[in-house]
C-alpha cells in the first residue's frame, strides 16, 4: 500500500482486537503511526504477539506481521497503559445487541472511566469507532468529566468505520469517505493529520450527525436488500426474473447495483444489529420506524421461504440427506454472527434432514454451533454432495462458482440445487439435467 508520504505519526491506542479494533490497529500502523492494541483476552493478545489471528480477514496478517516487526505496532492488556502511553484513543469494543435492541454501553462506559482515571495534565482525544447510538459520545463526555482527578483538557470525538468483513484492509485504505463528528478546530485537525495519506473525501459534522451517519447508512443498506427480496417474491408469483429486473433497475444510477441482490437475505454482525439498534434509537426519540421493522419482517421471511421451496420440489424432508455449502454470512470471512445459514440448518434438521456441510474458512465456528448427530462437516465441496437429495448454496464463496457440476451430479442421489444466492444460471444447470430453485427467478 502506498501510504508512505510524510506524515505527522501519533501515539494512537486502539481499545479492542475485534474485526474493527483490530484491522484499524493495523492499518494506523502501516501508515506510521505508533499504535497499542488493547484487550481483556489474554489469549487473543498472546495469540496476535505471536501473528496469530483470532479471525479469518484478507490481507490482515501481512499488516500484523509487518508492524509488529518494525515496532509500530503493539499489543497489550492494559487498557491504563494504552491510555497513558497515547494522544488518540480509538474506542472499538463490542456493543452487542439487547433484548429490547438497545446497545449494550457497558464497555464503552468502561473505556471512559478508565480514560478519566488515567489522564495526567497531556491532551487526550477520545474518539468513538464502535457503532453506537446517537448521543453516546455527549455521555461519554460527561463520564469522562465525572470521573476525571484533574482538570486535564481532553475532546471526544466520533469516527465510525464503514469496513465490510472480507474487504476490511481494503475499505480502510480507500474509503468512500471519512466521516468524523467533533466539537473543538483541535481534535478536527488531529483527526484529519492521522488519516493524512488517505485520499477520500472527509466529511466533517457534529458528534451526534456523525453517530447517525453509520446506523442511517447499514439501516439504508439492508432496506435496499429487503427491497429487491420481496420483488423477488412477486417475480416467483408472477413468473419473472428477478436477476433481470435487479440488473435493469441497477444501471439506473440513482438507484446502482450493489445490495440489489436477491437471495436469501443479509446477515452479519452489522446489519441486523444497527438495524435494531436504529428502530429503538427511533422509538425512544418518539419515531416509529415502520419501514425498517418491514425490512426486518422480509429478512426473517427469506429464510423460510427458502425452505417451503426445497420442500416444494422434495415432498418429505424427513430422512432426505441435503448438502450446505456455505456457512459464513459473506464470503472471505468466517463470521458467521446471525448468518443466514443458521436459521435454514435449524429449520431442516426440524424437518428432519441430514446434513452435511462445508465452508472453506467458517468449519471451526460451524462445529462450535451446531452439535446436532445429523450434521457431518464435509473438508470439501465435493465430499459433501455425496449421495445428498439437495444442494443448498448459501454464501457466494468464488470456489462454489467454480464447482464442477459435471462431477458433482454423478456424486448426487438426486440433481437438485437450491441457489440461495442466485450464483449460476439456471439454463446451463438445467441443460446438465438439475432441477434449480433460485429466488425469484
Amino acid at each position: 500500500m502506498s501510504h508512505k508520504k510524510n506524515i505527522k505519526v501519533y501515539n494512537l491506542c486502539v481499545v479492542g482486537a475485534g474485526h474493527v479494533g483490530l484491522v484499524a490497529a493495523a492499518c494506523f500502523s502501516e501508515l506510521g503511526h505508533k499504535v497499542i492494541c488493547v484487550d481483556n483476552d489474554k489469549k487473543r493478545v498472546s495469540a496476535l504477539r505471536k501473528e496469530i489471528m483470532p479471525f479469518y480477514e484478507p490481507q490482515m496478517a501481512p499488516l500484523v506481521k509487518k508492524n509488529l516487526k518494525r515496532g509500530n505496532l503493539v499489543f497489550s492488556t492494559s487498557l491504563d497503559e494504552g491510555i497513558k502511553k497515547s494522544d488518540v484513543i480509538f474506542v472499538a469494543v463490542g456493543t452487542p445487541p439487547q433484548a429490547d435492541g438497545s446497545a449494550d454501553l457497558t464497555s464503552v462506559e468502561n473505556v471512559a472511566r478508565a480514560v478519566a482515571k488515567n489522564l495526567d495534565g497531556d491532551y487526550k482525544l477520545v474518539i468513538s469507532k464502535s457503532t453506537v447510538p446517537v448521543q453516546t459520545g455527549q455521555r461519554a463526555k460527561e463520564t469522562i468529566y465525572r470521573y476525571r482527578k484533574n482538570n486535564a483538557e481532553f475532546d471526544v470525538a466520533s469516527n465510525p468505520e464503514f469496513l465490510r468483513e472480507g474487504k476490511a484492509v481494503y475499505d480502510f485504505f480507500y474509503p468512500d469517505r471519512i466521516v468524523i463528528g467533533v466539537e473543538t478546530k483541535r481534535a478536527e485537525t488531529i483527526l484529519k493529520e492521522i488519516y493524512a495519506t488517505i485520499d477520500a473525501p472527509v466529511i466533517v459534522t457534529d458528534i451526534n450527525t456523525a453517530e447517525l451517519i453509520k446506523h442511517a447508512s447499514n439501516s439504508f443498506l439492508a432496506t435496499k436488500i429487503s427491497f429487491i427480496n420481496a420483488v423477488s417474491r412477486v417475480c416467483d408469483l408472477a413468473g419473472a426474473d428477478v436477476s433481470k429486473v435487479s440488473l435493469a433497475m441497477g444501471l439506473d444510477k440513482r438507484i446502482g447495483k450493489d445490495f440489489l441482490d436477491a437471495g436469501v437475505g443479509y446477515g452479519g454482525f452489522c446489519f441486523p444489529k444497527d438495524l435494531e439498534a436504529f428502530i429503538y434509537i427511533s422509538k425512544k426519540l418518539g419515531y416509529d420506524f415502520r419501514l425498517l421493522k418491514e425490512a426486518q419482517n422480509i429478512n426473517e421471511e427469506q429464510r423460510s421461504y427458502f425452505v417451503e421451496k426445497i420442500k416444494e420440489h422434495l415432498w418429505i424432508l424427513k430422512g432426505k440427506k441435503i448438502a450446505v455449502l456455505g456457512l459464513s454470512f459473506k464470503p472471505d470471512t468466517d463470521d458467521m454472527r446471525f448468518a443466514p445459514a443458521i436459521d435454514i440448518i435449524a429449520a431442516l434438521l426440524k424437518e428432519g434432514a441430514i446434513l452435511s456441510l462445508y465452508d472453506p474458512q467458517a468449519r471451526d465456528e460451524a462445529q462450535e454451533l451446531f452439535k446436532d448427530k445429523r450434521i457431518k462437516f464435509s473438508k470439501n465441496s465435493q465430499e459433501a454432495l455425496r449421495g445428498v437429495d439437495c444442494v443448498c448454496f448459501l454464501t457466494e464463496w468464488e470456489e462454489f462458482k467454480n464447482l464442477d457440476f459435471k462431477k458433482a451430479k454423478k456424486a448426487m442421489a438426486y440433481p437438485l440445487v437450491a441457489d440461495g444466492r442466485n450464483m449460476f444460471q439456471r439454463d446451463e444447470l438445467k441443460a446438465l439435467g438439475f432441477e434449480y430453485i433460485g429466488m425469484g427467478r
